[in-house]
């Protein structure tokens, strides 16, 4: 079953097979599932083409894939030019919704450390 060019697994239940497109996570994958009225359990290969249809159509009619992304950069976009705290943040590259920076988020601050190998040093082979 394809969606929007986005390909279904077919060997998955539907309930997570439809997290494949971005913007439908598992709890909107149950809504869609209940309008439609198919069991979450089923499997994309057993769909009729008309419950396939319905699906579609309902998928459609949401915001995900490009205009999603577009629309999340938008926001991102605006909240650095207008200076706020969370554009700020974003700018700089650093955690935007409270975490803590002393200690945790090393790899965005480039704080990256490799931990240490066996501690045997190769023979050079002279």
């Amino acid at each position: 079953m394809r969606i929007l060019g986005i390909t279904v697994p077919n060997e998955k239940r539907l309930e997570i097979g439809l997290t494949c497109v971005y913007g439908i996570g598992i709890s909107s994958a149950r809504k869609i599932l209940d309008q439609v009225g198919i069991d979450h359990g089923k499997r994309a290969k057993d769909l009729t083409p008309e419950e396939e249809n319905k699906i579609r159509t309902i998928v459609e009619s949401m915001k995900i894939e490009g205009n999603l992304k577009r629309e999340v950069s938008g926001n991102i976009k605006r909240l650095k030019d207008i200076k706020t705290y969370r554009g700020i943040r974003h700018l700089r590259r650093l955690p935007v919704r409270g975490q803590r920076t002393k200690t945790n988020s090393r790899t965005v601050r480039g704080n990256v450390r490799k931990t240490m190998a066996s501690g045997k040093r190769k023979e050079s082979k002279t």
